[in-house]
């Protein structure tokens, strides 16, 4: 990893302190900011506001140019933040993600003293998806059938206002399942995905493509209709990188809030498309899309012939909108 401290790069940081009971905010939290690599040695300390938020810290980071060209390198910084509050109990979140003139969120949920222990303490945020090594996407069909007897399938598509994540491989009994409100799950797995440095028209069509493949689950019932009772799994190999606690950034929570109600479909196919890509870096998936292609393109919009192509517009689909009565909010 680069001397971030050399580098001249800065990115943002803000923390949002909540009780896990209630997500009522924290005041008065201390936050003490270190290296992921030497967290004995505090490089910042925060404090929240009434909001439960911290003011942004400027934090040292890799050049801007290793994430908008991702490579062998990592392009971001990792940091270790140890949160404490009067009355909770204190919580350590190791590998917060910055990245270059970017500003990330890092939520933190606290847990009263005496009570049931929180999910995951501390909370480690694994590597990237575009740095680190998953499993490649098995390969599905992107239009699911829907006329077996018996089956499971919503009426209309619906954008729910929760989904259950089940953290692990379909078949994994150990691992837990997180109930995640819709857009909170569309902006960790896309802070997960994809870097909140590249254009916001890239950050879009990787977006659409998340909101499309997590929507053909929900309208389709997939898991449940073998069983599971969860809407999706965190396996790569699966579907989407979801991580516990890992935090977002604005780039990418400003777009996921502007169209979080839409989705991709086929004309005369009523259900979004399952759309499927890989990283594009350590697999390659010539009929999907990739995310290191749509990241060079540098795409200007929907107008963009390049965006139409990743996002199979050319192939006859097309951006679709809830009606506002369906819509979870």
């Amino acid at each position: 990893m680069p001397n971030n401290a050399e580098s001249g790069y800065r990115g943002l940081l803000q923390v949002n302190v909540v009780n896990i009971q209630n997500n009522f905010p924290i005041q008065n939290a201390r936050i003490t900011i270190s290296y992921k690599g030497d967290p004995q040695s505090p490089v910042e300390q925060v404090v929240t506001n009434s909001s439960g938020q911290t003011e942004q810290v400027a934090l040292s980071a890799p050049p801007l140019e290793l994430s908008l060209e991702p490579g062998d390198v990592q392009p971001y910084s990792e940091y270790n933040l140890r949160v404490e509050a009067e009355g909770f109990d204190p919580l350590v979140v190791s590998g917060t993600e910055i990245l270059a003139d970017s500003t990330a969120i890092q939520p933190v949920s606290m847990t009263p003293v005496g009570e049931v222990p929180p999910p995951e303490d501390p909370v480690v945020i694994p590597d990237h998806t575009l740095y680190g090594n998953y499993p490649p996407k098995i390969a599905e069909p992107e239009i699911k059938p829907v006329a077996e007897s018996g089956e499971i399938v919503l009426s209309r598509v619906v954008v729910p206002q929760t989904v259950v994540v089940h953290d692990g491989a379909p078949t994994d009994r150990t691992a837990k399942d997180y109930y995640v409100p819709y857009r909170d799950y569309i902006k960790n797995v896309a802070s997960s995905e994809i870097y909140s440095t590249w254009p916001r028209a890239t950050i879009t069509a990787n977006v659409l493509a998340i909101m499309s493949f997590t929507l053909n689950r929900v309208y389709t019932e997939w898991y449940r209709n073998q069983g599971y009772d969860f809407t999706i799994t965190s396996s790569t190999a699966f579907d989407h990188k979801w991580i516990y606690g890992r935090n977002i950034f604005e780039s990418i929570s400003l777009v996921v809030d502007e169209i979080f109600d839409n989705y991709l479909s086929r004309p005369g196919v009523r259900q979004p498309i399952l759309t499927q890509y890989c990283d594009g870096r350590q697999v390659q998936c010539p009929n999907w899309m990739t995310r290191l292609q749509v990241r060079m393109y540098r795409l200007r919009g929907p107008g963009d012939p390049y965006f139409k192509r990743f996002l199979g517009l050319l192939l006859g689909s097309s951006p679709r909108r809830c009606g506002c009565g369906l819509c979870g909010r």
